[in-house]
């Protein structure tokens, strides 16, 4: 059986190469039937993500492992010519190595990111779902999906945040603890403030306000977490009301002074008040960090915390490379042992067929036997024929896992005239 791994991702192919070659649910299920339908198909999966898009594919021999290109040019409706240049090609161990990199989030734009696990069963259960994946592949994937739990449970690849919108989350935990029933204010309509925002949201933040000079916008945001719009007018009136500010405005001023935030945090009666000023720019007076219970990071603070964690990941990916080197091994092992199976499973069977073939024919010459002696006759011959078998079969299982092993399961073959 050979497999393989074929596609392009965030490093072999720009975005709009991308964008043309990817597959939304409805035309993944058509083009699983395509490629079920192409020569040499055994089991296929489409991967399709905004940073990757591969077809992994078992087939009988390497013929057909070479038509994914055509496959890709055909279902996504681009020349062959221009989509090769962008794709990789990995066979065999080496694709095995690239599943479990994918799985465990090595190969990611965000190594330790955690959604491409959740991606890649989606993709699995959907190929399952179509008949497409049944049996050699659905072992990988499910090795797979194991190997990168074990990444999880034994590095902390994933511990930590590595994005600035992120990283904002996890100050925001530092200080509050618990960010259930957690009140923030979006000051501005910045795409970083808004995705600080989404992950708040699912954090435990359930209360979100939005403000923006223009209304229309503040609506907009407003709408994307089913939150509440505050008049840009009545904005300082609210703030104590708040534990998380996201400013983002355009303003080419401080819209909140170190004077106004005294204020603010003496009608909070000092309750801790988290400020996320990811503005260029900045919309918060630097000095207002300087007031008790008041937490105040903009961009540059957050992007420090960011590359702190960077390396931490990076540390965290080496241990994990180790732990993909030793689960490729113990695969790719048990992959060739796996491949002897059938021959010694028709040794045995020949050998058993010769023993009864044999009993057969001399049985006339032995007259009658009691129940015993054809007990005795029986073990007798069964332990002839598995003393044959023993160097044979062990010496398959060993030669198994070296290099030339092959050879001798054809030798073995050709003295005991198996059936190919």
């Amino acid at each position: 059986m050979r497999f393989s791994i074929t596609g392009v991702n965030h490093k072999s192919a720009p975005v709009e190469v991308r964008e043309r070659l990817a597959f939304d649910e409805p035309s993944i299920a058509a083009a699983l039937l395509d490629l079920k339908s192409r020569p040499g198909f055994c089991e296929g999966m489409i991967l399709s993500t905004c940073n990757r898009v591969e077809v992994a594919l078992t087939c009988e021999d390497a013929t057909a492992l070479l038509a994914v290109d055509e496959f890709l040019a055909d279902t996504r409706h681009v020349a062959r010519d221009w989509v090769t240049p962008y794709l990789y090609r990995y066979e065999d161990g080496d694709a095995i190595r690239h599943l479990f990199r994918v799985a465990s989030s090595l190969d990611s734009m965000v190594v330790g990111e955690p959604q491409i696990l959740g991606q890649l069963k989606s993709a699995y259960a959907l190929a399952k779902e179509h008949g497409a994946v049944s049996g050699f592949l659905d072992t990988l994937l499910t090795r797979a999906f194991n190997v990168a739990k074990r990444v999880r449970s034994e590095t902390e690849i994933g511990a930590n945040a590595v994005s600035v919108s992120y990283a904002a989350v996890e100050l925001a935990r530092d200080i509050f603890g618990t960010l259930d029933d957690k009140k923030v204010m979006i000051v501005g309509a910045g795409k970083m403030s808004e995705l600080a925002a989404r992950h708040l949201r699912r954090s435990g933040a359930t209360h979100i306000f939005v403000t923006n000079r223009t209304h229309e916008r503040a609506v907009e945001m407003a709408q994307v977490f089913d939150g509440k719009i505050i008049e840009y007018t009545k904005l300082m009136a609210f703030l104590p009301e708040v534990d998380i500010v996201i400013t983002s405005s355009g303003a080419p001023h401080y819209i909140l002074t170190r004077d106004e935030m005294k204020k603010v945090i003496d009608a909070r009666r000092n309750r801790p008040m988290f400020l996320i000023d990811i503005a260029v720019p900045r919309n918060i007076e630097p000095s207002v960090n300087k007031l008790d219970n008041v937490f105040l990071y903009d961009i540059d603070d957050l992007q420090k915390v960011v590359d702190t964690n960077l390396v931490g990941r990076m540390e965290s990916a080496e241990e994990a490379e180790a732990i993909i080197r030793e689960e490729v091994e113990r695969m790719m092992a048990r992959l060739k042992t796996r491949e002897v199976v059938p021959t010694i499973v028709s040794l045995q069977e020949q050998l058993e067929k010769l023993r009864i073939g044999e009993l057969t024919r001399m049985r006339g010459k032995f007259g009658a036997l009691t129940p015993e002696q054809e007990e005795a006759l029986i073990a007798l011959t069964k332990g002839i024929i598995n003393k044959i078998a023993h160097g044979p079969i062990s010496e398959l299982r060993r030669q198994a896992n070296e290099p030339d092993g092959h050879q001798i399961v054809l030798a073995i073959r050709k003295v005991f005239r198996l059936r190919d």
